[in-house]
C-alpha cells in the first residue's frame, strides 16, 4: 500500500490540509480487445521500485501502470487560522 502525504498552504489564511493518497484495486480490463470484461484481481498497488523512479509507477503485483488502480484520497484540514485585519 502506497501512501503519500501532502501539506498545502494557501494565500493569506494559514490553513494546513493533509491529503493521504492510496491506490486500491486494479481496474484494468484485460479483455477489452475481445469485447469482454476481465480484471486480474490485484487488490492494491505495490510499487515495483523506489519513489522518484519510473518503476515507482508500475505495480509489482500485476504489472499495470498506477493509473489503472483506483485512487482514494483522504483530505483532512489540520488547522485554520486567519490573521485579524490590521
Amino acid at each position: 500500500m502506497k501512501k503519500r502525504q501532502v501539506v498545502l498552504k494557501t494565500g493569506t489564511s494559514s490553513s494546513s490540509v493533509i491529503r493521504n493518497v492510496r491506490y486500491g484495486e486494479c481496474q484494468k480490463n484485460h479483455a477489452a480487445n475481445i469485447g469482454g470484461y476481465a480484471v486480474d484481481g490485484c487488490r492494491e498497488f505495490l510499487a515495483s521500485a523506489m519513489e522518484g523512479t519510473t518503476g515507482a509507477l508500475t505495480c509489482a503485483a500485476c504489472g499495470c501502470h498506477r493509473n489503472f488502480h483506483r485512487r482514494e484520497v483522504e483530505t483532512e484540514v489540520v488547522c485554520e487560522y486567519t490573521p485579524p485585519n490590521s
